[in-house]
């Protein structure tokens, strides 16, 4: 035990490698930007307005893939706020585009 813990055994290069990965593992920031690209694209496909149920409900499917990214990488309380309002919103708007297919 005293070796695990004994600070002169420590590689600090490692020490760092794997704080990296750590911090990695937990950014959500990839995430929170496909999110608004697709919301963007959401919109401007609104503004087209034919034929527009199936394209809707595929970017969608992808909002949700991101939040549920999101939700697995979050260890913040309001982060997992957020998370059930993202998919609680997502849901109701999807039976709405359901009704325009």
């Amino acid at each position: 035990l005293k070796s695990v813990l004994d600070v002169d055994m420590l590689d600090s290069s490692r020490l760092l490698q794997e704080a990296a990965l750590m911090a990695d593992k937990l950014d959500i920031s990839e995430e929170i930007s496909r999110i608004k690209n697709h919301l963007t694209q959401f919109r401007e496909i609104l503004k087209q307005g034919n034929s527009i149920g199936k394209k809707l409900d595929f970017l969608l499917q992808e909002i949700n893939r991101e939040v549920n990214t999101v939700s697995c990488k979050a260890s913040d309380y309001a982060v997992s706020n957020l998370v059930v309002e993202m998919k609680t919103e997502t849901e109701k708007i999807r039976e709405q585009i359901q009704n325009i297919q």
